[in-house]
């Protein structure tokens, strides 16, 4: 497996976190499971698309282009041949930069690039394979430049969500609000419509990530884990690593903890609990 990350310029880090790719000719069968990071991502699958295991049971192809927007649970992948994946993840502020006023409404879903805007999806595709055949993600820096030069950010709601990534996710709403000189409803309403997903909402997916990190990378107890980032008793962050990961936190610590070979469904791709979750690793 060949994956990278590029880290944005200087004049793109505002809108723009990274881009990635991942190449791997002969990758196995396994289901990999990926968790919330609160990012969206254009998404151009260059090699055989990946098999999406849905919440209810079906299996479909993923598409060639695609925008993954907000997710609210973990998203199940797997391969059906040779992988070749190129990704864009935006800034969460930066999150409308390609669905506009529509990305409230395209949670958990990841439409077709060609629907959702044609002309961005003939350049991002263009774009995409010319990265992948000079190895370099020079063509991909240049649509990015282009499109967000007309973008303007709101710029409260890049503060709100650097508190609330400063903080692990561990901040009173009301009380960032009142920090940013906001009133509850108004930063509700724009970081909505920014980032596609409510503060609380946010704030739920970098304490949960938060989280995952503390399980897998110390011996620590589920409620210990859990009374260090915040959470009132285990029984909350129980409720909240079940709602977003789709499994109990026994079966979670289990993966994460490398004795995986009982339970393919829950093999983890390690970049996506050190701080990579929102690209399509295997």
């Amino acid at each position: 497996m060949d994956y990278c990350e590029h880290p944005a310029p200087d004049d793109l880090r505002r809108h723009v976190q990274c881009i990635w790719w991942l190449q791997d000719d002969a990758p196995g069968n396994d289901v990999q499971v990926i968790y919330p990071d609160g990012r969206c991502e254009l998404l151009a699958e260059l090699g055989v698309p990946l098999q999406l295991h849905g919440a209810d049971g079906r299996i479909r192809s993923d598409l060639p282009f695609c925008f993954a927007a907000q997710q609210s649970g973990p998203i199940r992948l797997q391969a059906a041949g040779a992988v070749f994946c190129v990704g864009v993840r935006l800034q969460p502020a930066a999150s409308a930069l390609v669905a506009g006023t529509c990305l409230p409404g395209l949670r958990d879903q990841a439409p077709d690039l060609y629907t959702l805007d044609a002309s961005l999806a003939e350049i991002f595709s263009a774009a995409a394979r010319a990265s992948a055949a000079t190895n370099t993600p020079a063509p991909l820096w240049q649509l990015l430049r282009d499109r967000c030069a007309s973008f303007p950010l709101d710029e409260r709601v890049e503060q709100a969500v650097a508190e609330l990534d400063a903080t692990e996710g561990d901040l009173r709403i009301a009380e960032l609000a009142r920090q940013l000189g906001m009133s509850l409803r108004g930063l509700q309403s724009r970081f909505l419509v920014a980032v596609g997903m409510t503060p609380k909402e946010y704030a739920r997916v970098r304490r949960l990530q938060a989280l995952l990190r503390t399980l897998d990378g110390e011996t620590m107890t589920i409620a210990s884990a859990a009374a260090r980032h915040g959470y009132s008793d285990q029984a909350h962050a129980t409720h909240d690593l079940v709602r977003w990961t789709g499994v109990t936190p026994a079966r979670l610590v289990h993966a994460l903890r490398g004795d995986r070979g009982s339970d393919d469904a829950l093999r983890l791709a390690a970049a996506f609990v050190h701080g990579t979750s929102g690209g399509r690793s295997l």
